[in-house]
């Protein structure tokens, strides 16, 4: 399978292989020793028809049985156990909540108690955060000193809202992290040729980032269509939050212009599955 790698022209991730699971990973996340992460592609599941083959998603009509033999492949193939997961229900909010062990499991082996819960983090060894996405931006935060990570989903609304932004703010309330000491990454996700917006999602872009911004994070075509480019703005907002940007990974790809290696909606016309970002601290 041919992967188009987009961006400054060289790829930001490694694609493993472990155990028949495909999985992309991150150089600069995976120097920092302790941890845990990935991204799932499509590759090494046993979902059928649109949900071919690793769709990690309870929620978009897949076979209950495939989706947890899906997790349980997954987990194997990293190292964890799907009871070490811990998920939420993501709403496209800007808030974070702070997971404990009591919460592992949440969402995948046992009922998800979470609402409008779109970013977490932890300080838990064991405790395997998990988002899911199919066009959205994953976002990836790891404090080495503090032994603390976060994990955020972020869609538009997510985005304009500053979730990143938020993310690292609760990380610096609840365990003291400097966002100088974070080590960050923007996952795989939609990129600016592909995502197509109304006039009314750039006019809540306008209202969040700075006019000498704007040139850089969209454009107005022709049709009275905008091109927005959602992984830039994430990284400005990681910047602005004191992440500096040699801290700051990019992806490298786009999920839109890769749908047989990655779920996405806009390619499929919402007729897919779901991708997965993964990020622990090893016990």
């Amino acid at each position: 399978m041919e992967i188009k790698w987009t961006g400054d022209g060289y790829p930001h991730m490694n694609i493993k292989e472990n155990k028949g699971v495909t999985y992309l990973t991150f150089p600069a996340l995976e120097k920092e020793e302790g941890f845990v992460h990935a991204f799932s592609t499509r590759l090494g599941g046993v979902s059928e028809g649109i949900y071919a083959s690793m769709n990690l998603s309870f929620t978009r009509g897949d076979k209950e049985e495939a989706v947890r033999e899906n997790f349980r492949r997954f987990s194997d193939a990293l190292g964890f156990l799907p009871e070490d997961i811990v998920c939420s229900s993501q709403t496209h909010t800007a808030n974070v909540r702070v997971m404990t062990e009591k919460d592992r499991g949440n969402g995948v082996t046992r009922p998800g108690v979470y609402e409008d819960v779109d970013g977490m983090i932890t300080d838990v060894p064991g405790v395997v955060l998990a988002t899911f996405y199919a066009d959205c931006v994953p976002l990836y935060f790891v404090d080495p000193v503090h032994r603390a990570v976060g994990l955020s989903h972020s869609g538009w609304r997510g985005t304009a809202a500053g979730i990143g932004r938020v993310t690292v703010r609760k990380m610096q309330e609840t365990y003291g992290t400097r966002p100088a000491d974070i080590r960050s990454a923007i996952g795989p996700s939609i990129c600016q040729e592909c995502y197509e917006v109304s006039e009314d999602v750039i006019l809540e872009f306008r209202d969040a980032f700075p006019k000498e911004n704007w040139k850089d994070l969209f454009y107005r075509k022709e049709n009275g269509k905008y091109q927005l480019n959602l992984q830039k703005a994430n990284r400005l907002i990681m910047m602005d939050a004191g992440i500096p940007a040699e801290n700051i990974s990019l992806p490298g790809i786009c999920t839109c212009c890769n749908p047989e290696f990655l779920f996405s909606h806009r390619a499929s016309k919402g007729r897919r599955g779901n991708l997965g970002a993964f990020l622990g601290i090893r016990k």
